[in-house]
């Protein structure tokens, strides 16, 4: 994984409107196995290239929560990082994720609630200039106060 900025943690005393960070990530065929065995979700739309090619998709993609699971890495690695824990998600899944693409998974900061110490953040997820999924999520994120 690539991603922009050093792991660790932003307390919410030194978060801001418009922080970004973001990875990016190769999806591979053992990633998409690996979630498959962890989910138990054996849908053969991600595993069997034969029943995947008769689908509205034509061939095989990869969980959508698979992709998901690359903007928590994001908000419990970097922003706010870690000791951050997630109160809520909303996802949108706008296209596919195919074995061979290189998802950027990116999150912003749009609101700072300091008294309650939750940040609300705007997720997204690309491969190339196609958005594949989008959403925003709540957090707690932690604080030099308290932790």
């Amino acid at each position: 994984m690539l991603d922009n900025m050093p792991r660790g943690t932003i307390c919410i005393e030194d978060l801001e409107i418009g922080m970004t960070r973001s990875l990016r990530k190769l999806i591979t065929d053992r990633d998409i196995e690996l979630f498959a065995e962890v989910s138990t979700d054996r849908n053969p739309v991600h595993l069997d290239d034969d029943y995947a090619r008769d689908t509205i998709f034509e061939g095989r993609i990869a969980h959508g929560m698979l992709t998901a699971g690359l903007i928590s890495a994001v908000i419990g690695e970097q922003l706010p990082g870690h000791g951050t824990v997630y109160l809520g998600q909303s996802l949108k899944f706008m296209a596919p994720v195919r074995p061979g693409d290189t998802v950027h998974a990116e999150v912003k900061v749009t609101a700072i609630d300091h008294a309650r110490r939750r940040v609300t953040l705007e997720t997204h997820c690309a491969v190339g200039n196609t958005v594949v999924l989008k959403g925003e999520a709540l957090v707690l994120a932690p604080s030099r106060k308290f932790d």
